[in-house]
């Protein structure tokens, strides 16, 4: 997938050197990171731009030195928001500058751009403006880096030309600036579904967690980091659609000594990989994600950074897949020697928009050594009381399972039946049934059916149905449904129905509908229902109670309906917008920050003092109206009015404008309440012209109905109007006042 991105930010070069220097002790790092999916009208959003921005900070905040007040995160701001973030970023600089100690800083950027600057949401901002904010930064070192489409012609800015894939500096005390972008300046950027991120950022973030260290000394330098970067970036785009992606630099720094990016050796928890394990290896966590990808080659070790927890290692090499699972401790250095891996069956597997996973949901039918055995039947009452470990033990896989209590196998080809639950440590491709739960420590292609809960650690591409609770700890193709709660941790497209709530903590592709909360923490496209629907980011139907979306593109129907930047249809009782770029809002009360919200003071013909409100989109608006009024002969007030109306605002100049309304109000006795009988209905041609920005005079004719409810005469509320014995009264009026 072609992907928009600029990483302008932050790779903090991290520990100058390790040779003794009076500086290298006082060197304090600071880093923006910001991360825009949205570029604007006309261009696809990215899925994983604030993914990547994320990840990079957390390589910063663990290896990178740079400490939690130091770092700066943007996510999903427009150019407003981006130069405040540049403003904050210099004076937290420039005031560690003031205390003498050596400043370096760095700005990263993953969003959309094209030839002349990034691109957040509606606005530009300008390669040539970056780079002067970059040169202003009162740091000794200065860092930007972009992911993004035609990045490169940052780096062309003064005229530089491309380099070769080297970048060498020598120094403890390094001056200058760097730049490094993800591509040329006529190359898209990329980012695929397969790794959850761009392919840069993705491979320069491996690399710095140790993937890089060519050396083997425990620290990444810059010229390490970018190398890496480039070779990776180039290799895993040759085949793409969108073409080989070359990463490009502008480098202007002197000094003596290597500039460090990461300091592997203070980590808490360390992956050694032997020398003796070779092959292209992806390193996921425990919830699936792809923490580093590397082509390790036999004859060296390689150690890699990582936080303490529980990961699987997939490795592809001579044509064959195999895995191996291992916990990573905290504090220590746990080594991955090449006998620990198994060989996979793998089917290959692709995510939506990625390349071919291979072996990601499979465990092997027969490990080397027979280490997977076939049965295929196990009956049994628990685990250690069923034929799957009376006739041998080990791990063995079967089409059949019975048992009155727990079940337990490697993996199942088949059907699992259970009173109390059935445990599968792989793959299953069949169906589990049990009254209490069923668990699958891997992929599911086919059912779990409950009345506990289901859980599956990897992809399920099948259905999930319990009275309790659904978990897919990696999304997938699914359906689940259940009388409690929904929950999927990854990517997922399909269907989920539940009484309780239904939750991805990705992107979801297809129908949620939930009497509790429907939620989708990435981006919807389909429909969501429920008592409260909440989408990151939506294109399709929100049609629930209280909608609530980051940046939707489609249709909110709701009491109240709440959107960040909305492109479509609300309607509602109440609807809030931030931004509204096309489509109305129709309600009540509709609220866009980009749209009307005027007072206005007028008299009419009906009431010496009105006070309205008006409020909603650039070209229609709900009013509320209140006045006060009196007919000739009354020496104080006679009556006052409440009104509620729909109307359309049309500019015709810069400082001209008319409105055309409709409103409905009830006429009140003065001294009586909120007795009254009679309803006023107008329709009001409104003229504007501004005298300044927020103060305009308005004027116009009206055309009046006056009724009553109980068939009695309407009598007169207007100087206009006679009074009338009749059950209503027509009569043109005339209303003029200031608008604020």
């Amino acid at each position: 997938m072609a992907r928009s991105f600029l990483y302008l930010s932050l790779l903090l070069p991290v520990l100058a050197s390790a040779a003794p220097s009076s500086e290298a002790g006082a060197v304090r790092r600071f880093a923006l990171l910001v991360g825009v999916n949205d570029g604007g009208p006309g261009r696809a959003k990215l899925r994983y731009a604030v993914t990547d921005a994320r990840s990079f900070a957390q390589v910063l905040g663990e290896l990178g030195g740079v400490q939690p007040q130091d770092q700066l995160l943007m996510l999903e701001g427009d150019r407003a928001a981006l130069e405040a973030a540049l403003t904050r970023f210099k004076a937290m600089v420039a005031a560690a500058k003031g205390s003498g100690a050596r400043t370096e800083a760095l700005i990263y950027y993953s969003g959309h751009s094209d030839e002349e600057g990034l691109l957040l949401h509606q606005d530009r901002f300008g390669y040539r403006e970056l780079r002067q904010t970059l040169e202003q930064l009162p740091a000794d070192v200065r860092i930007a880096i972009l992911d993004s489409c035609a990045s490169g012609t940052m780096a062309r800015q003064k005229g530089g030309v491309r380099r070769p894939a080297f970048l060498v500096d020598a120094s403890t005390a390094v001056r200058g600036h760097a730049i490094l972008t993800s591509s040329s300046e006529d190359e898209v950027s990329q980012e695929s579904d397969r790794i959850g991120g761009s392919f840069f950022t993705h491979n320069l973030v491996s690399g710095l967690r140790g993937a890089a260290d060519a050396t083997g000394d425990g620290k990444v330098t810059l010229h390490e980091a970018y190398q890496f970067a480039f070779h990776e970036t180039l290799a895993r785009t040759e085949r793409t659609r969108g073409g080989a992606q070359h990463p490009a630099y502008d480098i202007e720094l002197a000094g003596t000594g290597e500039l460090v990016m990461t300091d592997l050796r203070g980590t808490s928890a360390v992956l050694v990989l032997g020398d003796d394990v070779e092959g292209r290896l992806f390193v996921r966590d425990e919830p699936g994600r792809l923490v580093v990808e590397l082509n390790k080659l036999a004859g060296r070790a390689t150690e890699l950074a990582l936080m303490p927890g529980r990961y699987t290692v997939v490795r592809e090499a001579r044509g064959a897949s195999s895995r191996a699972e291992l916990v990573v401790g905290e504090g220590g250095r746990t080594l991955l020697a090449d006998r620990a891996f198994v060989g996979v069956t793998g089917e290959l597997t692709a995510m939506r928009g990625g390349a071919p996973v291979a072996g990601g949901a499979a465990l092997p039918d027969a490990a080397p050594g027979g280490g997977m055995r076939h049965r295929f039947v196990n009956l049994g009452l628990f685990p250690k009381l069923q034929t799957n470990d009376w006739l041998g033990g080990g791990d063995v896989s079967n089409n059949l399972s019975v048992s009155l209590g727990v079940s337990e196998n490697a993996r199942l080809d088949g059907l699992a039946l259970a009173l109390g639950a059935n445990f599968t440590h792989g793959p299953i491709h069949g169906v589990q049934m049990a009254t209490g739960g069923n668990v699958a420590r891997d992929a599911v292609s086919g059912a779990q059916l409950a009345v506990g809960g289901n859980w599956a650690s990897g992809r399920v591409e099948g259905i999930q149905a319990s009275v309790g609770l659904n978990v897919a700890r990696q999304g997938g193709l699914l359906a689940q449904m259940a009388v409690g709660a929904n929950l999927s941790n990854a990517s997922t497209a399909g269907l989920q129905m539940a009484v309780g709530s239904s939750w991805v903590e990705g992107d979801f592709d297809g129908y949620q509908a939930s009497v509790g909360l429907s939620m989708v923490r990435g981006h919807l496209e389909g429909m969501q229902m429920g008592g409260v629907s909440y989408a990151a980011s939506a294109r399709g139907a929100q049609l629930s109670l209280v909608n609530v979306g980051g940046d939707v593109t489609g249709m909110q129907l709701g009491l109240v309906n709440v959107a960040g930047k909305m492109n479509g249809l609300q309607l509602g009782l109440v609807n809030v917008a931030n931004n509204l770029e096309s489509g109305v809002p129709v309600g009540l009360l509709s609220i866009v920050r980009n749209g009307q919200f005027h007072v206005e003071v007028f008299g009419s013909d009906v009431n010496f003092s009105n006070l309205s409100l008006k409020v909603g989109s650039t070209h229609l608006y709900t009013t509320l109206v209140a006045g006060i009024g009196s007919v000739a002969g009354s020496r104080g007030p006679s009556h006052w009015s409440l009104g509620l109306g729909v109307g359309g605002h049309v500019p015709v100049t810069e400082r001209l404008f008319f409105d055309v309304d409709v409103v409905s109000n009830n006429i009140f006795v003065w001294d009586k309440a909120l007795e009254g009988n009679r309803m006023l209905q107008q329709a009001r041609l409104q003229f504007g012209f501004q005298l300044a920005s927020h103060l305009a005079i308005v004027a116009g004719p009206t055309f009046n109905l006056l009724h009553t409810t109980d068939s009695t005469p309407v009598g007169t509320v207007s100087r206009f109007a006679s009074s009338s014995q009749k059950e209503f009264s027509m009569w043109p009026g005339v209303q003029a006042g200031l608008r604020i």
